[in-house]
C-alpha cells in the first residue's frame, strides 16, 4: 500500500506540471517569469511563514481530537505524525492524511478505526470554515453563491445525520445482510462512535472557529501575495476568493483540486481587470506557498519520523 502512495503521489506531482505548462503558456512564460524574478527572499518567507502558522493551528485541532478520544500520545510524537500527514496534501481532499492513523497505530497500538475519523472531522470543520469565510464574499461580491451554500449545506446535513444515533444504527443494521458490511462492522461502529463523539455541538463549534483561525492565515498570505504583484483588492476580496478556490477545487474530489483551484483564483483575479501574467503569477505563488509547501514539510517530517521510529508499516487490512 505504501508503495501505492508513493506512485499516486508521483502522479499528481506529474499531472501537477502539465497544468501549470499549460498556464505558463497561457500567461506569456517570458511576462510571467519576470513578474516572478521580482520577488525577494524575505517576501516569500513571509508568505510561508503564514502557511506554516496555519499548519499550528490544524496541529492543534488534531491534538485535541487525539485527547477528545483519550488517545495518549505526547505532544512531540503527535506533531511528529501531524507533520509528516502533510505529504499526502495533493491527495483528494487531502483523505491520504489517513496515513497519520497508521502512524500513530505504530506507535501507540490504537485501531485505525478509532482515529480515521479525526481525519473526517478535520475535512468537516475545514469545510465549515471555508464556506463562512466564502459566503460573506459571495453576497458582497455577488459570485458563486450556489455553490458555496450547496456545500454548507450538504456538510451541515452530514452532521446533522451523523448526529442521530438510532438513525445511523438502523442504517447498520438494514447493511448487515451484505457480507462485505457483516465482516467489518464492528470497525464501522467503532468508526461511528469516534465521528459522533467528534462532531457533537462544543467540539464541532470549537474546531471549526480554529479552523477559521488557521485559514485566515493563509488568506492573509494571499492577500499580500495580491497586493504585491499590484492586485489592489481588500482583505475580504482576498478572503473569499482563496476560500472559494480551494473548496471549488476539493469538491472536484481531484488531487488537491489541481487545475480546478488554479483556475478558479486565475479567473476571479482576471474578472478584477488584472492581467492575465498577473493572474497566474499571484496563483502559482499562493500555491507552491501552501500546497506544495505542505508536501515539503511533509516529506521531510516522514524522513524523521522514520529515523525515530522505524520504516512506516502500512497493512492492507
Amino acid at each position: 500500500m505504501l508503495q501505492k502512495i508513493k506512485k499516486n503521489i508521483f502522479l499528481s506531482i506529474a499531472a501537477a506540471g502539465a497544468i501549470y505548462i499549460i498556464f505558463i503558456v497561457y500567461a506569456d512564460y517570458k511576462q510571467l517569469t519576470q513578474l516572478l524574478s521580482n520577488l525577494t527572499i524575505g517576501f516569500v518567507l513571509l508568505v510561508l511563514s503564514l502557511s506554516f502558522t496555519n499548519y499550528l493551528f490544524r496541529f492543534a485541532k488534531w491534538h485535541y481530537y487525539l485527547h477528545e478520544l483519550r488517545i495518549k500520545l505526547s505532544v512531540r510524537d503527535s506533531f511528529s505524525v501531524f507533520m509528516s500527514g502533510l505529504v499526502m496534501s495533493i491527495t483528494p481532499g487531502k483523505m491520504g492524511e489517513l496515513l497519520k492513523s497508521y502512524l500513530v497505530k505504530q506507535i501507540c497500538g490504537e485501531p485505525i478505526s478509532k482515529t480515521a475519523p479525526i481525519v473526517f472531522a478535520e475535512r468537516i470543520t475545514d469545510f465549515l470554515s471555508l464556506v463562512f469565510i466564502a459566503v460573506i464574499g459571495a453576497y458582497q461580491f455577488d459570485f458563486g453563491k450556489e455553490i458555496t451554500i450547496g456545500v454548507g449545506v450538504f456538510f451541515t446535513s452530514l452532521v446533522l445525520i451523523i448526529s442521530q444515533r438510532r438513525l445511523v444504527y438502523s442504517i447498520f443494521h438494514t447493511l448487515q445482510r451484505f457480507h462485505f458490511v457483516e465482516k467489518h462492522l464492528s470497525k464501522l461502529i467503532n468508526a461511528y462512535e469516534s465521528s459522533y463523539s467528534l462532531l457533537q455541538f462544543r467540539p464541532l463549534v470549537l474546531m471549526t472557529l480554529v479552523s477559521i483561525g488557521s485559514w485566515f492565515f493563509e488568506c492573509l498570505g494571499y492577500y499580500l501575495i495580491l497586493r504585491n504583484f499590484g492586485v489592489t483588492v481588500s482583505m475580504l476580496w482576498a478572503s473569499f476568493a482563496y476560500a472559494f478556490g480551494t473548496i471549488a477545487g476539493a469538491i472536484t474530489m481531484l488531487p488537491a483540486g489541481l487545475g480546478v483551484t488554479e483556475g478558479s483564483l486565475t479567473f476571479l483575479v482576471i474578472n478584477q481587470h488584472y492581467a492575465k501574467d498577473v493572474a497566474v503569477a499571484t496563483t502559482f505563488l499562493i500555491r507552491v506557498a501552501t500546497l506544495w509547501f505542505a508536501v515539503i514539510v511533509g516529506i521531510c517530517s516522514v524522513i524523521l519520523y522514520q529515523k525515530r521510529f522505524g520504516k512506516i508499516q502500512i497493512d492492507n487490512h
